[in-house]
């Protein structure tokens, strides 16, 4: 049995402790401005479609620091604290910090080229009176928390209005590498059932996969994101091997 125990390590790594400031303070400011002022900052800085007039590219890594209530922050720190804090103390503050930012973009990238196939699929039974309307007024909907009654033009109006927010896909990434640093460490899973991380990220990353095709209509779980977390992170670190920059 192997475990990953760093003697001497930092149990709270300079990154990992400043990324999860960063995210509970926007978390906090959030709540504070929709209570106080009823302003949606993640309407603001979440991501959106690249065709929605709310999309700015710096959305692309303001995503990261928006998330959708407490426990959607609590999973997403709790883990940027267990894997990071490990991976910080093998790379170091700035390659961590790097692949941190590359998976959490590489994220944000593959749910917009996802949120296009899902366009292009439903525009084809479109008429050309109700793409205007939800080019026209879905936005604004979106921000002012309402939908359109009918379940076509508001799929169509979630896909390109709604935002995408949260850790997830940098903090995939995280688990990704964790897995291929540490694949015979063991996970906890509900804190009693030990599984190897290799096995663990390959039947995550399965999973995730599996529900990203299903693209069940309740699902409001961006599923491509954590598949473009992982995806970036393993192709940065097999860069990085060939470079011979990898540990």
């Amino acid at each position: 049995m192997s475990y990953f125990r760093p003697s001497g390590f930092s149990i709270l790594p300079p990154v990992v402790k400043n990324l999860l400031i960063l995210n509970i303070a926007m978390f906090v400011i959030t709540v504070v401005l929709e209570h106080m002022f009823q302003s949606n900052l993640a309407s603001n800085l979440g991501l959106h479609y690249v065709g929605s007039s709310n999309f700015k590219p710096v959305q692309f890594v303001s995503y990261m620091f928006m998330h959708g209530g407490f426990y959607h922050l609590f999973a997403n720190m709790f883990a940027l604290w267990m894997f990071g804090s490990a991976i910080e103390n093998v790379w170091g503050p700035q390659k961590f910090l790097l692949f941190y930012f590359i998976t959490g973009i590489g994220a944000g990238v593959l749910q917009v080229i996802f949120q296009a196939y899902q366009l292009a699929d439903i525009q084809t039974v479109l008429t050309p009176e109700q793409y205007e309307v939800v080019v026209t007024e879905g936005a604004q909907a979106m921000k002012n928390g309402m939908n359109f009654r009918d379940p076509l033009l508001a799929k169509f109006n979630a896909i390109m209005n709604a935002p995408t927010v949260g850790a997830s896909g940098a903090v995939f990434g995280l688990l990704l590498a964790f897995g291929m640093l540490f694949p015979d460490s063991y996970i906890y899973l509900f804190m009693m059932l030990p599984v190897k991380a290799k096995y663990f990220v390959m039947f995550y990353g399965l999973f995730e996969l599996y529900m990203g095709i299903q693209n069940n209509p309740g699902d409001n779980v961006a599923h491509f994101a954590h598949l473009g977390g992982m995806v970036f992170g393993y192709l940065l670190i097999l860069y990085w091997r060939k470079k011979g920059t990898y540990l």
